[in-house]
């Protein structure tokens, strides 16, 4: 994994931020440092990459505020050896944070546009262990699964039975879960000797996981 040194005033800023709202696995602020957020952005909020809000990104998405990136990021408990499902690409910020931690990343985007624009990022930043697919991220991607770790970053109205069947044995993922506009809570998925213990973690919001899917097919 490549190491970088794009920090500015603005990023060590957000660090400290990122310590102090408890923030503590070494390897998540070393890739938050290393990833240089203000390529991920649109140019002209640029200058407004590491604050602590979300941003627009077109076509009515957003990046997560680096305190929800980080978070989400260290419950995972992401090792170099791991595997690990991304549903929502959007414009590959958070993908190149999972890609500093993981031997490998899977993520997948319903948008193209989107899709295309994060590949074309990822490659030029040399993440070369990160593979990305278009399609229903309802779906995830079983043809790689079972995964040490999935993250959502986007929110269904339920929590995916097909997502959870990809977890691994000790795996871990992290979605938020609640209709757009209203009360969502993100929760924390832990596979232990085949049964899964889940844990409300905190109120977040998030744009919606659009699918084709049906409640009953998930």
């Amino acid at each position: 994994m490549r190491s970088r040194n794009s920090l500015n005033d603005h990023s060590s800023g957000f660090l400290k931020d990122l310590r102090r709202r408890g923030i503590h696995a070494e390897n998540v602020l070393d890739a938050m440092i290393r990833v240089p957020r203000e390529q991920f952005v649109l140019e002209q909020d640029a200058h407004l990459a590491y604050g602590d809000y979300p941003l627009p990104i077109g076509y009515g998405q957003t990046i997560s505020q680096p305190y929800m990136v980080a978070v989400m990021t260290q419950m995972l408990q992401l090792e170099c050896d791991h595997r690990v499902l991304e549903i929502g690409t959007g414009c590959g910020y958070q993908t190149a944070i999972l890609a500093e931690l993981a031997e490998q990343v899977y993520s997948v985007e319903r948008l193209a546009s989107l899709c295309e624009q994060a590949r074309y990022r990822l490659t030029r930043l040399g993440y070369d262990h990160v593979h990305l697919r278009c399609d229903d991220g309802y779906l995830g991607w079983p043809e790689y699964a079972p995964y040490d770790g999935i993250i959502v970053t986007c929110a269904p109205d339920h929590i995916p039975k097909i997502l959870v069947a990809q977890l691994a044995e000790g795996g871990r993922m992290v979605i938020p879960v609640g209709p757009a506009g209203q009360q969502q809570v993100l929760w924390l998925l832990e596979q232990e000797q085949s049964r899964i213990k889940q844990s409300k973690i905190m109120r977040v919001a998030f744009v919606p996981l659009i699918s084709s899917q049906s409640r009953e097919d998930t």
